[in-house]
């Protein structure tokens, strides 16, 4: 029985040995390579720690290349910007303009001044030339060993240096306007630093000194062609004036010729009534004195009429101030405020509206006044701060509101009464119209 069991128990443990050889023959044949678990893990951590390394160089190369980049990047950008700030110098289109407020050099107030100002620095400018300080060169050059032809080789290339300058300045000076001030300005100043560059080689450089005058020089052109444009405007609005004035004068004249013609026949009219009075018969007599009565009125009012017309010839200054408003054309808030020596000063305000804008004006407002243009002026300065053209004063709009124009007047002791609503009749309608048909859409 002992002998079965320890056969047994032997049996057992030779199958389980043989499993287990089989499973390790097995474990060894797949792990055959690894035969040190240590050896292995260092091995695998030498590859990893080379792993690393490369990574590290390839991140290294790519930051390297990065910052080449992006400071390439901005070297080009640099150049871009600089070509088209040069591009911007010479062009000549509105998207261009910057738009800057000049701020004038000079105070002359007439052309004559600016002219004899530009006679002055041209002169400077041909003494610097004469006098040898356009240009300067900081070393003495000997050619061939002559210090002779030197200082030819000197002169000519100055010259040649202040002919290029001269022709760039010429051609900005010729072109400047309100609109391209600034780019002739930068213009000049790029090409003095671009021929001085040129003449770096030789030591030879065009004078702070010249520079200036040429910038004068510009400068004095703008401004004398602002001053021919303000005086131009000025000689427009006096001959507007004097058109306004003319107009004014004729109807003046014409008004009194009827009225003087009016108070003739109704004159002889109111003579032949009275000799008829005189031999009526009773029963006409009623009708007569009505007659009479009704021309004696007819003739007051042409007489009242005459004077007038004579009284407004007389009075050189008087006339009427408007206060006008377009909101279809302007907006809301914007008036104008302007005068008029008509005897009939909407006759005045009906040829604003007919053909300059597109809707008529509304009257807010008729002042009459024995010197119409002080008036005028006063209201002008009241509101100066709410001028919509700060450069033509001809242009007599204002953004205000009507509250503050009738709190003027009363402050002026004008006792008128203001129209605070602006009827705008056109415009409405107008705005009624494009309203329907939208919701027809």
């Amino acid at each position: 029985m002992i002998t079965i069991i320890i056969a047994t128990t032997t049996l057992i443990f030779i199958v389980l040995f043989i499993k287990t050889n089989i499973k390790f023959s097995a474990f060894k044949k797949k792990y055959k390579d690894i035969t040190d678990i240590e050896k292995e893990l260092l091995k695998n951590q030498n590859e990893l720690t080379i792993v690393q390394k490369k990574v590290q160089l390839l991140n290294d190369e790519y930051e390297n290349r990065k910052i080449k980049i992006s400071a390439d990047y901005d070297d080009k950008q640099k150049i871009l910007n600089d070509l088209l700030s040069e591009i911007s110098i010479v062009e000549e289109n509105l998207e261009n303009i910057s738009y800057g407020l000049y701020k004038p050099h000079y105070d002359y107030q007439s052309t004559q001044e600016y002219k004899e100002k530009l006679d002055e620095i041209r002169e400077n400018l041909k003494s610097t030339i004469k006098e040898e300080r356009a240009t300067f060169c900081a070393i003495k050059w000997s050619v061939q060993g002559s210090e002779a032809k030197g200082r030819k080789m000197v002169k000519d290339a100055s010259k040649l240096m202040l002919r290029a300058f001269n022709g760039e300045c010429d051609a900005a000076i010729a072109k400047v306007n309100w609109g391209n001030i600034s780019n002739m300005e930068a213009r000049i100043n790029k090409a003095f630093e671009a021929i001085n560059k040129l003449g770096s080689t030789n030591e030879i450089s065009i004078t702070d000194e010249y520079l200036q005058l040429k910038l004068q020089e510009l400068y004095l052109e703008f401004e004398l062609e602002e001053q021919k444009y303000r005086e131009k405007e000025e000689q427009r609005r006096i001959r507007e004036q004097m058109r306004e004035e003319e107009k004014a004068l004729k109807e003046i004249e014409k008004i009194q010729k009827e009225a003087e013609a009016d108070e003739e026949r109704y004159q002889k009219a109111l003579d032949k009534a009275r000799l008829e009075m005189e031999r009526a018969q009773e029963d006409e007599v009623e009708a007569l004195q009505i007659k009479i009565k009704e021309l004696q009125t007819n003739l007051e009012k042409a007489h009242e009429q005459k004077e007038r017309a004579i009284s407004q010839a007389q009075l050189t200054k008087s006339g009427h101030v408007y206060i006008i408003s377009n909101i279809g054309s302007f907006g809301e808030d914007v008036f104008k405020i302007g005068m008029t020596r008509r005897l009939e000063p909407l006759d005045r305000i009906n040829e604003l509206g007919d053909a300059s804008v597109p809707f008529d004006f509304d009257v807010h407002g008729l002042i009459y006044s024995e010197n119409a243009p002080e008036l005028e002026n006063k209201l002008h300065k009241k509101l100066e701060s709410k001028r919509l053209n700060l450069v033509n004063y001809r242009a007599e709009f204002f953004k205000t509101s009507i509250d503050e124009i009738a709190g003027i007047v009363t402050e002026l002791g004008l006792s008128i009464q203001i129209t605070k609503i602006a009827e705008a009749k056109e415009y409405r309608e107008t705005v009624s119209i494009l309203k329907s048909k939208q919701e027809l859409v």
